[in-house]
């Protein structure tokens, strides 16, 4: 017969084994719950903790006279404030006239009368009853208490104690951790400390000793040639004054076709003349010319131009102009400022237009004021006419026939036997104690019936 556990036995899912000591400490005396993670991964004794590389915090304090400036006290130079000028608002001046307090939607509105919304929701009826009510429910009628002994804790003891003495207990900290004395680390730090030479300071420099000053040759001087003046005249015809002529001609025709307009009812094919004729190629990425390396000429750049050496001014005639010469009729009589124009068109006599404003309507007030508003002057008190309730009244509703107190869920529930689970029992019923494992399964077998002789 195959033995099982108690966690194998239980029906609910709630109950499970109690468990002791792990296989390491079964031996050792030492209380310790079952994990994984010790049984998988035991401790190691001597195993001394990493070095720290971190550099010792020394702090240095200056110890020399902080001064009082600062460099917005250096820089700051103050300026004169000028105020601005405060602007003055002008004197508020009344307009003149009467306001118009009518409005548009008081002339166009017209008041109607509304009617009352007749109620939809249909009258509420209330059937009440002269049987007494059994008020005990359904769950406490189903319901039936278990008689359940309570299980024993299968808690270890407290083996913990507080100590006597003020800080008395180490802590995890204070017995893991060996204090190691740690080295200083050699600096590679210059000294700060400027050491003045005392060999006299040496001036020359690559530039001075390998500078070889070489005497540059005088350039021949070339003779200048004397310039002489043409004897002919400037001749200041062009090709066009010479070739045109001016002739009248006709106006050019226009070669465009008549624009007609072609109406297609088939639709679009989506390719075109354009499409087929025109296939993309491939374009090679463009050549990158290589620039030359600029080379600055030798010697010195003559500012002198050709134009300065050169140019000579002569004298030219005038152009004349082709311009026909204006007919124009000196009248020694003196112009009449009249013209066509002024004359049919004389100046209009005009004014800016006034502002149209709308006579008021309501006087301003003449005399002190009353203390009476509009309201209290106008309103005229109406007797309130209480709205009749459509509510029916609170009575009871009085029936000589008996309660049915049928109900869907009477009729149609069916009572169910929960059974117990056997792992809730100290000894579940059925079954026989055999032993307990090292993790502190308790298993069971089950019992055979007495076979009958």
């Amino acid at each position: 017969m195959r033995s099982q556990c108690l966690c194998q036995i239980c029906t609910c899912g709630r109950h499970r084994c109690p468990h002791g000591t792990t296989r390491i400490y079964e031996n050792s005396g030492a209380y310790c719950p079952t994990t994984e993670y010790l049984e998988k991964y035991p401790t190691y004794g001597n195993v001394l903790p990493a070095q720290s590389l971190k550099p010792k915090q020394e702090f240095r304090a200056y110890h020399g006279k902080m001064e009082g400036i600062t460099t917005f006290k250096s820089d700051y130079r103050p300026y004169e404030i000028v105020q601005q000028p405060r602007h003055v608002p002008e004197e508020y001046k009344p307009k003149q006239g009467e306001i118009d307090l009518d409005t548009t939607y008081k002339q166009a509105f017209n008041s109607y009368k509304v009617q009352p919304v007749a109620i939809v929701r249909p009258l509420e009826r209330k059937q009440v009853k002269k049987e007494k009510l059994d008020t005990v429910p359904t769950y406490k009628d189903d319901y039936r208490a278990w008689d359940i002994q309570k299980s024993e804790l299968y808690k270890p003891e407290q083996s913990y104690y507080p100590p006597t003495v003020k800080f008395g207990n180490s802590t995890t900290f204070q017995d893991n951790y060996v204090r190691q004395e740690l080295q200083p680390r050699q600096s590679f730090k210059p000294n700060p400390v400027v050491k003045r030479p005392t060999v006299p300071f040496n001036g020359d420099t690559s530039h001075r000793l390998d500078y070889v000053p070489y005497q540059l040759e005088s350039k021949a001087a070339q003779p200048k040639e004397v310039y002489r003046p043409t004897s002919q005249p400037f001749e200041d015809l062009t090709t066009h004054r010479c070739a045109f002529q001016g002739l009248a001609g006709e106006t050019t025709k226009i070669c465009r076709p008549v624009h007609t307009r072609v109406t297609q009812n088939a639709p679009f094919e989506g390719s075109t003349e354009t499409h087929e004729s025109f296939q993309p190629w491939e374009i090679p990425p463009p050549e990158v010319k290589k620039a030359q390396e600029y080379v600055p000429p030798a010697g010195t750049m003559p500012l002198h131009s050709t134009s300065h050496l050169d140019y000579i001014p002569y004298q030219t005639t005038r152009v004349l102009p082709i311009r026909p010469v204006s007919h124009r009729r000196n009248n020694r009589f003196p112009f009449q400022g009249t013209s066509t124009t002024r004359e049919d068109f004389p100046a209009w006599e005009s004014c800016r237009r006034g502002l149209i404003k709308n006579q008021q309507q309501i006087p301003n007030p003449s005399g002190k004021f009353d203390g009476l508003s509009t309201f209290r002057s106008h309103y005229v008190p109406h007797e309130l006419i209480a709205t009749e309730s459509c509510k029916p009244l609170n009575v009871p509703l009085q029936s000589s026939s008996p309660f049915d107190d049928v109900t869907m869920y009477s009729t149609e529930y069916a009572l169910k036997t929960q059974e117990l689970c056997p792992a809730s029992y100290p000894s579940p019923p059925g079954y026989i104690f055999e032993h307990t494992n090292s993790q502190g399964h308790k298993f069971f077998r089950k019992a055979l019936p007495p076979v009958k002789t």
